[in-house]
């Protein structure tokens, strides 16, 4: 496109404004008036004065307020297409699409810095973070019927305060599910009605802080997250690692700690199963005095494989099990539940009273019907197939436009992790550069404190099959963007590269 369009011959300063945004033409520099455009429209995306789903004006109503051609509108609207900000979409305009990172987005945080809730915040055009489940399927219909059926059952009494450790009903129904779901023996008074696998390790740090624990081992790589909590909690994380087999239990004992969190159904980020010798081992260091939190993150979101036992099953004195329905129904209902060992049970009990005096019982008493009605059964089966039709358009596309990207974890879960090994880029750097495309990823290095190749965690729930092609083929564009900038022997791992039709960047490994 010409740019003879910048020629500062247009109209007269004082007359290039426009309502929008304020925009003055008279401040641009003499033949650099689309870059100024571009940049006063990339400021305000950024700051967020134009917030994603915002609309452009029309080029010709813009040109028309600046006094300029319809063509140097058009060449700055470009320049943010290019940059995956703005997208045209025919009769419905132009719209701000995806925001630019935070400069600091894709830099390490402090032990208690909320990094990945600072990702949450940032706008995009595609969410490809883990544990984001598919949202739009809540069971709207169910959840507004069974609300009715309680709330018409409810007395005035059932409105006053609750029992901290949850209500009946859903301690009862609780117990029902774990059963049938877990393979899971327990009583109702040993479960504790909890905001949330975050909540449940909050409790337990506390807990095990009185009880003279002061190290707990960590999965590495394992949720930052969950790692953070226990940090906030004032108790030091030891990383053990964690290879094709699991947690490496000869490490966990080398380590000193007297508790560890793992999660032993699909290990996250991995997706590894704790394998039977390891478990026999694990189970073994427990009886002898070690302490086992339980993270039974995605056990229910399994595609290709059987059921994998509890460990909590199998060793109920020696195991504190935490689970939720986070990612089967939403995060924002803020429910899960912990079983703990006898020893510990007042201690969390008195724990859970003094941090909230109970999570609102009107949201318990749904769940309790929803479970007990076996319509969150029928829902699972129905986000299952969901789920694995999108795990294997995700497949698909990482096949055939990032094969040089080894995929770990597909048989389970809600995410894949994919690593570049031999590869030698900093892995925040391609999430950054995926996430000025629109794409938000998680870098494998947030996860991890031990060393070891770049990687992705990629999450497949929220998005429908058409969206997770797009984003892969994002990714691509952004690993394309970051190999060009390394020098050859940090490119090894892909050495061919080959643009397909719409520009996104191939990586043949």
């Amino acid at each position: 496109m010409s740019r003879s369009n910048d020629s500062a011959s247009e109209g007269s300063k004082s007359g290039n404004r426009a309502d929008f945004l304020q925009l003055d033409l008279g401040q641009a520099p003499p033949g650099g008036r689309t870059e100024w455009l571009a940049g006063r429209l990339r400021a305000a995306i950024a700051d967020g004065t134009l917030p994603v789903g915002s609309r452009l004006p029309a080029t010709r109503v813009l040109a028309a307020e600046l006094r300029v051609s319809r063509g140097l509108v058009t060449e700055a609207y470009q320049r943010l297409a290019e940059t995956g900000q703005v997208s045209g979409r025919g009769r419905g305009g132009t719209v701000v699409v995806a925001a630019p990172p935070p400069a600091a987005a894709p830099a390490p945080a402090p032990a208690r810095g909320g990094l990945v809730d600072a990702l949450r915040a940032v706008p995009c055009r595609i969410d490809l973070s883990p544990g984001v489940p598919d949202l739009t399927a809540f069971p709207r219909t169910a959840w507004l019927q069974a609300e009715r059926r309680v709330l018409a059952e409810l007395t005035p009494a059932d409105f006053g305060y609750g029992n901290p450790q949850g209500a009946p009903a859903l301690r009862e129904a609780v117990v029902g599910w774990l059963a049938r779901n877990r393979g899971i023996r327990a009583d109702p008074d040993e479960v504790v009605v909890v905001a949330g696998v975050a909540q449940a390790l909050a409790l337990l740090a506390h807990v095990l802080r009185e009880e003279g624990v002061q190290r707990v081992a960590v999965e590495d790589p394992g949720s930052l997250g969950a790692r953070q909590q226990l940090e906030y909690g004032r108790l030091e994380t030891v990383p053990v690692r964690v290879d094709e087999a699991g947690l490496d239990v000869a490490g966990l004992r080398a380590s000193g700690a007297g508790a560890v969190l793992l999660t032993p159904a699909h290990q996250f980020p991995t997706g590894v199963v704790l394998d039977g010798e390891r478990r026999r081992d694990l189970l073994g260091w427990a009886a002898a005095g070690g302490l086992v939190i339980e993270d039974d993150y995605d056990a229910e979101h399994r595609y290709d494989r059987a059921p994998v036992p509890a460990l909590r099953a199998l060793l109920p004195e020696g195991v504190c099990y935490a689970g939720s329905v986070s990612k089967l129904l939403a995060p924002a209902l803020r429910l899960g539940w912990l079983l703990v060992p006898p020893r510990l049970r007042d201690a969390v009990n008195a724990a859970k009273r003094y941090a909230d005096l109970g999570n609102p019982v009107l949201a318990q008493l749904v769940l309790a019907r929803l479970m007990d009605s076996g319509e969150l059964e029928r829902h699972l089966r129905f986000v299952r197939r969901r789920h694995r039709r999108r795990r294997d358009a995700m497949l698909r596309a990482l096949d055939g436009l990032l094969p040089g990207a080894r995929v770990h974890g597909t048989a389970a879960g809600l995410h894949l992790m994919v690593t570049f090994d031999g590869a030698e880029f900093e892995d925040t750097a391609l999430a950054a550069a995926a996430l000025a495309l629109g794409v938000k990823t998680h870098p494998l290095s947030w996860h991890r404190v031990g060393p070891g190749p770049p990687g992705l965690i990629l999450g497949y729930a929220a998005g429908s099959a058409g969206e997770i092609e797009d984003g892969i083929a994002s990714l691509a564009t952004a690993l394309g963007r970051v190999l060009d900038g390394l020098p050859e022997t940090g490119r090894k791992a892909f050495p061919e590269r080959r643009q397909p039709p719409g520009g996104s960047c191939v990586v043949r490994g």
